[in-house]
């Protein structure tokens, strides 16, 4: 999934682009790898509504790995559901999956930057990135949140051990393809969290500059309700593939 990138992270952040164009190529499918684009339109699993396969053969073929971590994360929504009485917004589970997805590009980024991959790899295997949203009214689901704070943690504050099984799949595989390993981001809101597993290359292959101002762009771009964002990258080269 090469990709380039002209612009710096932050440059003309406060205006629209001239010409919006999709993000393409950021998801694979998760039984056999194929990156998502404009003519290949992944589909969630039906159970968990987070797993993406490019089509229905790889769903029933990954089915067998898959079924476990599916329907644990089917009843904790069920969970939610039956408590929402309890929460700010009863579809926050729904809108949550909607911010991360229409923010998919931009928290990779952010993690990537927050745990300084580039200098310093081996960070990606001992802590993940925590991203507290707060809850507010909008008439459109991913913007019903802003950022609360941000905070990097040990990998062990993810307490379930079916989560960490897939993260630790997701791990190995990277790493057997070359890469560095599963970047992981926990976007959280009302005691529901939202896991990103994010399947990393190694930092040669990606051309993306240090950048110390992501925790004001990640600012920027959520409250602004743009999706628009784009990290810099100086050279043709760039891989980063997206779990979730």
């Amino acid at each position: 999934m090469p990709a380039y990138y002209s612009q710096p992270a932050a440059a003309n952040y406060s205006s629209p682009p001239p010409h919006a164009q999709k993000q393409r190529g950021y998801r694979i499918c998760d039984q056999c790898g194929q990156v998502e684009t404009p003519v290949v339109r992944f589909r969630l699993c039906g159970g968990c509504m987070v797993t993406q396969y490019c089509s229905q053969e790889c769903q029933k073929v990954h089915w067998p790995h898959h079924k476990a971590i599916c329907q644990h994360t089917t009843s904790q929504i069920a969970s939610i559901k039956q408590h929402a009485a309890s929460y700010p917004d009863e579809n926050i589970a729904k809108n949550l999956r909607k911010f991360c997805s229409a923010h998919t590009s931009l928290l990779c980024w952010v993690g990537f930057q927050a745990l300084q991959l580039k200098r310093v790899p081996s960070n990606i295997r001992q802590h993940a990135l925590i991203i507290d949203l707060a809850p507010h009214n909008h008439p459109e689901g991913q913007r019903r949140f802003s950022v609360a704070s941000t905070r990097i943690v040990k990998r062990s504050y993810i307490g379930d051990p079916l989560v960490l099984a897939d993260i630790q799949r997701r791990d190995d595989r990277c790493r057997q393809n070359g890469g560095i390993g599963a970047l992981v981001v926990l976007v959280q809101c009302a005691g529901i969290s939202q896991v990103m597993p994010i399947e990393v290359d190694p930092p040669s292959k990606i051309s993306w500059d240090t950048r110390e101002d992501w925790a004001a762009v990640l600012h920027h771009f959520v409250e602004s309700g743009r999706t628009d964002f784009q990290p810099i990258s100086t050279t043709a080269r760039g891989n980063i593939q997206y779990g979730y």
